[in-house]
């Protein structure tokens, strides 16, 4: 269990919920799965903002400029935000783990289905609305693209 989470979650929705641990020896490798496509133009960033528990960087979603499609997806989704979840320390930060393991962070990208829903806040209530692309984050050398976005965060210190 998460150090945050100290007894199961008990919000219904179905077994699909957050926070999995990905247990490397019950995983199945699906030789159909085709491979996931990732299209992304940086000029549809808007903004970062701070929502009181973590920022948001948030992009433009009013067109298929910055998508995915493939892998397990049958549309395309379009990219709406990422966030990132970290600990108080190094040991813990990621909402997921992978045999029981923590990482020091882990970046949510976040996408919605926008053939099948008009707006993304329809496609939240359904279960093939978002597709979200987890990336767990280890401590290492400095990373320029990282470090424009840790630059940028003084300018949203506050909610």
């Amino acid at each position: 269990v998460h150090p945050l989470w100290q007894s199961p979650l008990t919000i219904p929705g179905g077994t699909r919920q957050s926070p999995i641990n990905i247990q490397w020896r019950d995983s199945v490798y699906d030789p159909f799965l085709k491979p996931l496509k990732i299209t992304y133009d940086p000029t549809t960033c808007l903004h970062i903002w701070n929502n009181g528990y973590s920022f948001l960087v948030e992009f433009d979603d009013s067109t298929d400029r910055s998508i995915i499609v493939g892998g397990p997806l049958e549309n395309q989704y379009r990219l709406k935000q990422f966030h990132f979840h970290w600990g108080a320390i190094n040991d813990w930060g990621s909402e997921h783990t992978v045999d029981s393991k923590f990482y020091p962070a882990e970046l949510h990208l976040v996408h919605w289905n926008a053939v099948e829903y008009p707006s993304f806040e329809e496609a939240v209530m359904e279960g093939n609305g978002l597709a979200v692309i987890g990336v767990f984050l280890k401590l290492g050398a400095r990373h320029e693209g990282l470090q424009t976005l840790v630059d940028a965060l003084p300018a949203v210190r506050h909610k």
